[in-house]
């Protein structure tokens, strides 16, 4: 017997030392992972953190007015600080007790988890700790399969070394889906309870913390009761895990909380033409891909003027007949930076994406004008510069080709009238004879520093826009007589800065006096006559019907051709262009398709500018201004029936006094003298 317990000893004495031996082994090769494994991770860096986020779009007063949530998806990231502690205490509560104590993995969990799992045959429990959330949301697919468990726990160590905690807590509350397209406790937030996540008490965000469970079961939207229970749970945990006290607990199951009113219902996107514009610049100017701009988090601050966008649609849709499929657009800009405050493309976005403001090319009819008197007036013309009104057949390309114009409705003055009046009335002969006397060529050129691009024909119709340009082209030209004659282009984002709040584009503006300030303001003198009905003659001129309707200071010309109906126009504030046309090209009924353009420009200006303080021209020095007699251009005296206030380059003013109208004194040398007088007069004024 004794030699029996002898024997027994050696034997349990050898398989000890065995298994002593095995358990140093285990050590070492465990060892010697986990030393490989944290050397492996830290050889291989820190995992990129490639977090979708929503990009949002600001207008000029940083309101929010679009987002890239195409998907459905909002994405918002906010820093650790401005997320309420009652989030994260209740987070960590409900997800992951021991968070701060674990490398990525909580092994208890994961034991209850496998002995769960066991027991069904199947892969019923999850043991994620938060980084493995984390890790999951960021790298990997949502399946329940151990390899993707094995990844997915490789990917949370690589997180815990490499980041802290705080960083790892922001990314999972950043990430995370909290059902109806949020992702991420900012959005959350906003969706349910309509605040931001800095804000959220903490009967709220125990309901927060319960979502990411089953979002489409502890919705308070799905079921209210339902979340109702899990939120409790949550506040125990929470209670459980010392972040707060019975009594704190019960206080908050009892708050009422008032939830958003939620619908499934996309949100209209505003100014959706101008939205699609911005993103055309971040692809040219920014050189950013799409998917950068669509979820890279970017904040994008631009141009654009709500108030102003929303009575240009107010307009547009009350004044066309909505029967009609008639199209329209309008564009409007700041004129001294070229900032685009308004922008409508078509009458439905939704049915024509098709943006007529920037992608269409039609021909501008009259509105081309006040390039020709520019040039006109660059040239020696001036406001009283009489040309006859008649029907008229011109000759050129050698005379070998005749042109025919006709004015509107065939009505002719058959006299002389004055360039200002030729203006005003749109007498389409006047402009071609300026036209073909400063030779074709001219406008052409004159066209391309006003900042038309539009492929142009010296001919003799020209004068009367028969070309196809397009619509920013004439509001970037009308703009540079509104400012002066500074070079402005159109632009639509003030400021870009990534997700993390840093710039990574700003607008500079850079402006280069280009028309001469003088003419420039001569013709915008003369633009004004377009709603100045004491012009009347043998026709009425263009803004009659709707001069009205204006309460300031306004220059505008009005366009039409068979297929297209313009109007386009400024104050000192604002430049305005609005088209009206069928997208096939086909002939308007201008008795009532051509009263629309007038009536939307007139209205939208005085609803854009109904804050604004109505403000005049600021001449140049080298301008007089003079009381003229309308129909003959002569300096008015107290016996003629319509006096206008009409500016002159210095130097070309007229000299003598009218002689039209009775009880004037006749032309001669005391004519001149009262001339010089009446100037003298004008001039102190």
């Amino acid at each position: 017997m004794k030699w029996l317990r002898i024997e027994r000893f050696h034997y349990w004495k050898r398989w000890t030392m065995l298994l002593s031996r095995l358990m140093m082994i285990c050590i070492v090769i465990i060892g010697l992972s986990a030393g490989s494994l944290y050397l492996l991770t830290v050889f291989m860096g820190a995992p990129e953190l490639q977090v979708p986020q929503t990009t949002i779009y600001y207008d000029h007063k940083e309101n929010v007015i679009s987002e890239s949530n195409k998907d459905g998806q909002n994405r918002y990231w906010v820093d650790l600080d401005h997320i309420s502690p009652h989030v994260i205490d209740a987070t960590i509560a409900i997800e992951d007790r021991h968070f701060y104590d674990h490398m990525g993995f909580d092994f208890k969990r994961i034991g209850g988890a496998i002995l769960a799992d066991i027991k069904a045959m199947a892969k019923v429990q999850g043991a994620s700790t938060i980084t493995q959330q984390y890790a999951r949301n960021l790298f990997l697919e949502h399946d329940k399969t151990w390899t993707r468990k094995i990844a997915e726990a490789f990917y949370a160590y690589r997180l815990e070394v490499h980041y802290s905690k705080e960083d790892i807590l922001e990314g999972y509350l950043n990430t995370i889906y909290y059902g109806h397209g949020s992702y991420g406790i900012e959005s959350a937030a906003r969706t349910y309870f309509g605040k931001k996540a800095e804000d959220l008490s903490v009967a709220e965000s125990a309901m927060l913390a319960g979502i990411p469970k089953g979002p489409g079961y502890y919705s308070p939207y799905a079921d209210a009761e339902r979340a109702e229970e899990r939120q409790s749970t949550v506040l125990q945990a929470m209670v459980t895990n010392h972040a707060l006290t019975e009594s704190e607990a019960n206080q908050a199951e009892m708050e009422q909380m008032a939830l958003e009113t939620f619908t499934e219902d996309t949100k209209p996107e505003i100014a959706p033409y101008f939205a699609q514009e911005v993103k055309k610049q971040l692809k040219s100017v920014l050189s950013l891909d799409e998917r950068v701009i669509e979820q890279g988090g970017l904040h994008v601050y631009t141009t654009l003027d709500t108030s102003m966008q929303n009575a240009a649609e107010k307009w547009v849709e009350s004044s066309i007949d909505k029967k009609s499929d008639i199209q329209a657009a309008l564009v409007a800009m700041e004129p001294t930076s070229g900032a685009v405050k308004v922008m409508i493309g078509g009458r439905d976005y939704t049915e024509s994406k098709f943006n007529r403001a920037t992608m269409a090319k039609r021909t501008p009819g009259s509105t081309f004008k006040p390039l020709l008197y520019y040039a006109a007036i660059k040239n020696g013309f001036t406001p009283s510069t009489l040309i006859r009104s008649e029907p008229t057949t011109f000759y050129y390309d050698n005379e070998r080709k005749t042109y025919s114009p006709h004015n509107y409705g065939d009505v002719y003055a058959n006299d002389e009238i004055t360039l200002a009046q030729a203006l005003a009335l749109s007498d389409n002969i006047v402009a071609v004879k300026t036209h073909m006397f400063l030779e074709e060529k001219t406008l052409v050129n004159t066209a391309k520093s006003f900042g038309i691009t539009s492929k142009l024909s010296a001919i003799p119709s020209l004068a009367l826009g028969t070309k196809p340009v397009g619509m920013m082209e004439m509001t970037e030209a009308y703009s540079m007589l509104a400012n002066g004659g500074y070079g402005v282009s159109p632009y639509y984002i003030e400021k870009v800065t990534d997700r993390d709040g840093k710039v990574i584009y700003e607008h500079k503006s850079e402006s280069e006096l280009v028309l001469d300030p003088d003419a420039a303001f001569v013709t915008t003198s003369m633009m004004t006559g377009v709603f100045d009905e004491s012009l009347n003659d043998y026709t009425r001129v263009t803004g009659s019907g709707v001069d009205h309707l204006l309460t300031r200071p306004a220059a505008a010309k009005t366009g039409s051709t068979s297929t297209d109906s313009w109007m386009v126009g400024f104050t000192p504030q604002l430049t305005a262009a609005v088209w009206v046309g069928y997208d096939k090209g086909e002939k308007l009924n201008h008795r009532n398709d051509g009263s629309y353009t007038k009536k939307i420009w007139v209205n939208f200006i005085e609803d854009a500018l109904a804050e604004e303080k109505a403000t005049d021209f600021e001449e140049p020095e080298n301008v007089v201004g003079v009381e003229i007699d309308a129909q003959t251009g002569l300096i008015a005296t107290e016996n003629c029936p319509v006096k206008r206030l009409t500016y002159y380059i210095e130097g070309t003013e007229p000299t003598h006094l009218c002689e039209d109208h009775p009880g004037t004194v006749p032309n001669g040398k005391e004519n001149e003298q009262k001339g010089l007088l009446e100037r003298f007069f004008q001039w102190v004024r």
